[in-house]
């Protein structure tokens, strides 16, 4: 039986206070995808995340990320919403493909006009789906590409700064950090991202102690 060929979106670091967003789009059919052991990023050890890229990276037909800096995060943010700039990449990305079928994570809570949307933009046939990168192993794939590639730009980010954690607003780590980074007058304006509650919040209790 011939597989139909296809491609899968998800990203890695939607959430986090600090480091980038990674987008990833991955081509391939989904047995194959499959047989990589391509799963959900969250439920696999960084270890088998890391096996599995190099799988993935030998096995599919194509693949392409996107890598989004807390800064250019900031810069859009000015004037649009965080699922408006994850519609902005994952457009570039499904035009890359060059395959006609399009699964996606979805990261609008409605998933049938974020299908609408991105479909309608790209000419491709678009399906959004919540928890796609559970239920369709391109985008298990993808997910993948884009946590590993993800965990290796906050790697390089470390070595400049010093270790934040996991750069999400749940790590004590990462709140110290801020804390200590903003008290001692740190310049990390390239790393976070400052629209984030959870910096302004720390900002303005530093703020409020010194005056």
């Amino acid at each position: 039986m011939i597989q139909l060929l296809c491609c899968g979106l998800d990203e890695a670091g939607r959430g986090p206070v600090i480091g980038p967003m990674v987008m990833a789009l991955v081509c391939s059919d989904q047995e194959t995808m499959s047989f990589t052991g391509a799963r959900d990023s969250k439920i696999l050890s960084p270890s088998n995340r890391e096996r599995i890229f190099s799988v993935i990276m030998k096995e599919a037909r194509g693949v392409s990320y996107k890598i989004i800096s807390s800064t250019t995060i900031n810069e859009m943010m000015e004037h649009m919403t965080l699922n408006s700039i994850e519609e902005e990449y994952a457009k570039m990305l499904i035009r890359e493909s060059p395959y006609e079928h399009i699964y996606v994570d979805a990261f609008d809570v409605n998933e049938e006009r974020l299908s609408r949307k991105l479909s309608e933009s790209t000419g491709k046939k678009v399906i959004c789906k919540h928890k796609g990168d559970s239920l369709y192993p391109v985008v298990s794939a993808a997910s993948i590409i884009a946590k590993v590639t993800r965990d290796s730009e906050i790697e390089k980010l470390k070595k400049i700064y010093g270790d934040f954690g996991s750069g999400y607003p749940s790590d004590p780590k990462t709140i110290n950090f801020l804390r200590a980074s903003i008290e001692s007058n740190v310049d990390i304006s390239n790393i976070v991202r400052t629209g984030w509650s959870t910096y302004r919040n720390i900002l303005s209790q530093v703020n409020q102690r010194r005056f």
